[in-house]
């Protein structure tokens, strides 16, 4: 029985984890810091927590060069593009809007996994993915749900984090199935991908001079920086863990969790408040998001 509870312990930090995140990004946005600046400073820490991770596990850091692709892939869509459109879409949308667009990762991925193969249509899962778009519909549509009718555009922008998260999702199931030899293990992998997207987002952030100088500004800010760092990748660790241990149907309830954490850190350390049309969205993601989690016979979820 102990040991039952520390799951689900363990399911709701990781959730509080990942949900604190999205008001600390909101904070750290609002402050001036640019997309490629804050990827730089996330990556690199990114770099340090799994690489000692990686060590500690007793495995290997440099990988053959064959898996390049594979850390290009991941770096581009779980980091490159969905930090810049996330980051983007933050500075104009509320913490917990963004946490509520997020959470369409899970509904929206199935149609890229039907047409690739990876899915058979199912007609409750694809009931899910209608609650999912009908949570869009009513986030958008009425003019009480959004700050001001601008806001729209980046709900669009932020979608597009989403979409390459999706695609993140896929790719790794693509490369995986085309590959004969062993995959890397999830922390090589974050560890891999963290290191290209370094080698992208710093040059990037040079030249468009979003580059944040530790040496010229330390302050709150930063620290935000430093917070979503290591929350994301503690969260990502104990997911994978929580994998491990559990097994994919159970970990996937975290989904439920990191939405209502960051809708409740939001309000409480960001005082936000939200319309009826905002928690009908909620309502709708989380109803579909039940629809369409892993079922017992997904063992690759």
């Amino acid at each position: 029985m102990s040991t039952k509870w520390l799951f689900y312990l363990a399911l709701v930090l990781i959730g509080a984890a990942w949900g604190l995140t999205f008001p600390i990004t909101k904070f750290v946005v609002s402050s001036g810091h640019q997309p490629y600046g804050i990827l730089v400073w996330a990556m690199a820490i990114a770099i340090l927590v799994t690489g000692l991770i990686t060590l500690l596990r007793g495995k290997k850091l440099i990988m053959p060069r064959q898996y390049f692709g594979l850390f290009f892939g991941v770096a581009m869509l779980g980091s490159v593009l969905s930090g810049y459109f996330s980051y983007t879409a933050a500075r104009h949308l509320s913490a917990g809007v963004l946490a509520i667009i997020i959470a369409l990762v899970p509904l929206f991925s199935m149609p890229i996994a039907l047409v690739m193969g990876f899915e058979k249509p199912s007609f409750i899962r694809l009931l899910g993915l209608l609650f999912g778009a009908a949570a869009v519909a009513v986030l958008i549509a009425p003019a009480a749900s959004l700050p001001n009718p601008q806001s729209v555009v980046f709900v669009l922008i932020a979608m597009l984090a989403t979409f390459a998260y999706e695609a993140e999702g896929n790719f790794l199931e693509w490369f995986a199935r085309r590959r004969a030899t062993e995959m890397p293990d999830p922390f090589q992998i974050l560890f891999g991908a963290s290191v290209v997207s370094l080698g992208i987002v710093l040059p990037l952030a040079l030249l468009t001079d979003q580059f944040i100088d530790p040496r010229q500004s330390w302050g709150k800010p930063e620290i935000g920086i430093v917070l979503i760092a290591v929350l994301s990748t503690a969260a990502y660790s104990g997911y994978i863990w929580l994998i491990a241990q559990t097994g994919p149907i159970f970990a996937a309830q975290v989904s439920y969790l990191v939405t209502g954490f960051g809708v409740f850190w939001s309000m409480l350390l960001l005082n936000e408040t939200y319309s009826g049309w905002v928690w009908l969205s909620l309502a709708l993601i989380i109803s579909g998001l039940f629809l369409v989690q892993p079922r017992p016979r997904d063992t690759s979820a």
